[in-house]
């Protein structure tokens, strides 16, 4: 259904994640992966989702020489909180800090999602909350030594082992914390 939809474009999506990228698939959509090395820095009054609207954006204009049945998609997702957002940690240390400070919280995970012809843009987005329960010192070096989540916003995958074990619940998008609302990007291209 949403193959067809799309048999005139050309999708092209901007992004190293596997698991994004599995979630094309799975959708049973043609697409080319095509990475462009862009600078993820955001002007520091942006807070919350105006944060991943603006980096999904940048993401997108750095592909200047779209053809006419081209379909970019570009995303980024953060992990909001206690009002500040958490990206990729940077080295070990960084996602020991990050998922200290998740333990026993609740947070959001947000994603934008830009999708771009050559005379047009949608930018859509999605919030999931979700509730960690308190974990020890000793889980998150055991999370971290085994799975290396450093490609991950908030330094975890919902997914992995840590999800199992230290998520009590979520409201909101389960696709969307591991790293794509599927299902508002499947309305978007069907509304094309």
């Amino acid at each position: 259904m949403l193959r067809e939809k799309l048999k005139n474009y050309h999708i092209i999506l901007a992004s190293g994640s596997p698991r994004r990228q599995q979630f094309f698939k799975d959708l049973d959509i043609a697409f080319t992966i095509e990475l462009k090395d862009v600078k993820e820095v955001y002007p520091s009054s942006l807070k919350g989702l105006a944060i991943t609207d603006y980096l999904a954006d940048l993401k997108s204009k750095s592909f200047t020489n779209l053809k006419e049945n081209d379909l970019l998609i570009t995303s980024d997702t953060i992990v909001w909180l206690d009002g500040k957002a958490l990206g990729k940690p940077k080295d070990r240390q960084d996602a020991f800090k990050m998922l200290r400070a998740l333990s026993g919280k609740k947070h959001e995970v947000m994603t934008s999602i830009s999708i771009r012809g050559i005379d047009f843009q949608k930018l859509v987005h999605d919030v999931t909350v979700v509730y960690f329960k308190e974990i020890s010192d000793e889980e998150i070096n055991y999370y971290i030594d085994t799975y290396q989540p450093f490609d991950k916003a908030g330094a975890y995958g919902i997914q992995e082992w840590i999800g199992f074990i230290a998520i009590d619940k979520i409201e909101g998008s389960f696709f969307n914390v591991v790293g794509l609302p599927v299902h508002k990007l499947y309305e978007a291209l069907m509304d094309l």
